[in-house]
């Protein structure tokens, strides 16, 4: 969790801790990327406005590492930011929330999020299961190959 203004971090951080979330906290982007390497991250929640580094800034910046492609990012934006959901999904957020929300509703959106990471990797884990199945199925497709190659030569042989 990034926000730049340390007592909503730290009321943040108190409730979602109440609300079973084992948590990481930074006072910045930088922080959080240096974070994002330390710790094992399954979310990312930050806000929009924050200095040296934007939310929409530190988004690009956790995009561009593979490790980190498939991270779920939720931005939190004042109301009267100008258009803060287009420049935070231009940026590749999965989510934005808009301030003041519900502390609830936000409880509920994380949970929607971690639910749809954790079926995206179950995914990935079983595309690449398939893959290596498929691998080993050529390996044996081409020995197959290899021998009825080496039984037709000995037929010729043979025959002849």
């Amino acid at each position: 969790m990034v926000t730049p203004n340390r007592g909503h971090l730290a009321m943040l951080a108190k409730r979602l801790g109440e609300e079973g979330y084992a948590l990481a906290t930074a006072a910045d982007g930088p922080a959080a990327l240096g974070e994002l390497h330390r710790s094992r991250i399954d979310l990312l929640l930050a806000d929009l406005v924050m200095e040296p580094m934007s939310g929409p800034e530190l988004t690009r910046a956790v995009r561009e590492q593979a490790a980190f492609a498939h991270l779920p990012i939720m931005l939190l934006a004042g109301r009267a930011e100008p258009d803060p959901a287009v420049r935070a999904f231009a940026a590749g957020a999965d989510d934005v929330m808009l301030k003041p929300f519900h502390f609830e509703l936000l409880v509920a959106r994380i949970e929607r999020r971690l639910a749809a990471a954790r079926q995206i990797a179950a995914l990935r884990t079983d595309m690449n299961a398939l893959d290596a199945r498929a691998a080993l199925k050529a390996v044996e497709l081409g020995e197959l190959k290899h021998r009825m190659y080496a039984l037709e030569a000995e037929r010729r042989h043979l025959s002849a």
